[in-house]
C-alpha cells in the first residue's frame, strides 16, 4: 500500500518534472482544466495514499453519471491552474492554492470539443469535502496502489482506428478523457516512465457527444 510521504511526493514531482508535457493547440476547440488531488491516508481506515474521483450528478445535460476528475472550461482571462482550483471550489467545496501543485499531465483532446489540461495536486491528509449537489453525485477516495495495480485494457472499435482505453478500478471500467490522464499518472507519476504518451488513445462513442 502507498503511503503518501513527503519523500513520495518529492518523487512524484521530480518524475513530472522531467516529463516533458505535451500541449495541443485549441484549433477552434474549448479550453478545461481538470484537477488530480491527490490526498493523504484517511485517519480511520489507514487506506494509503489515493486520489479523488467523481460521479457526476444525474441530472447534467452533458456526459451525466459518468465517472469524472473535477474541473471545467477556462474562464475568460483565466490560466488551466486558475480554473482547476476554481472548479475545485465549486465542485468539491477543496480550497487549495498555487503552492498546492505537485506537476503537469500532458493536454487531452477530445472528442467533445475540449482540450484538456490536466494539474496534479496535493489535497492534504483528511480534506473536508462539500460536493455540489448539481454536478457531483459523489466523490470517492480511490488508492494509488489499486491505481498501480489495475490492468489497462486497449479495446477496438469500428468507429475508430485508435484504440479504447479502459481502465478497471473497483468493480467499474473508466474511460478517456479521465482513464489517460489517470493512465498517465500511473506511468509517469508512478513508474517514472517520462514521455508516455496517453492523446492517441480513443474514448468510448457514447462520450463523443
Amino acid at each position: 500500500m502507498i503511503h503518501f510521504t513527503t519523500d513520495l511526493r518529492a518523487r512524484l514531482q521530480a518524475a513530472l518534472s522531467v516529463h516533458e508535457r505535451r500541449e495541443h493547440p485549441l484549433e477552434g476547440r474549448r479550453h478545461a482544466a481538470v484537477a488530480v488531488v491527490l490526498v493523504d491516508s484517511d485517519a480511520e481506515s489507514h487506506d494509503g495514499a489515493a486520489f479523488l474521483l467523481c460521479r457526476r450528478a444525474s441530472r447534467l445535460s452533458r456526459h451525466a453519471g459518468q465517472w469524472a476528475l473535477p474541473g471545467g472550461r477556462l474562464d475568460d482571462g483565466e490560466t488551466p491552474l486558475d480554473a482547476a482550483l476554481r472548479e475545485l471550489g465549486e465542485e468539491l467545496g477543496l480550497l487549495l492554492d498555487r503552492e498546492s501543485v505537485v506537476g503537469w499531465l500532458d493536454d487531452y483532446p477530445t472528442r467533445s470539443g475540449y482540450v484538456m489540461t490536466p494539474v496534479v495536486l496535493w489535497g492534504g491528509a483528511n480534506p473536508g469535502l462539500e460536493p455540489a449537489p448539481d454536478e457531483v453525485f459523489a466523490v470517492y477516495r480511490i488508492g494509488l496502489q489499486a491505481l498501480l495495480d489495475s490492468e489497462p485494457r486497449f479495446i477496438s472499435i469500428p468507429e475508430s482506428d485508435r484504440p479504447v482505453l479502459q481502465l478497471p478500478l473497483g468493480n467499474d471500467l473508466i474511460h478517456a478523457p479521465t482513464a489517460a490522464i489517470l493512465f498517465q499518472l500511473r506511468q509517469v507519476g508512478l513508474l517514472g516512465r517520462s514521455g508516455e504518451r496517453v492523446d492517441h488513445l480513443e474514448q468510448p462513442v457514447f462520450a463523443w457527444r
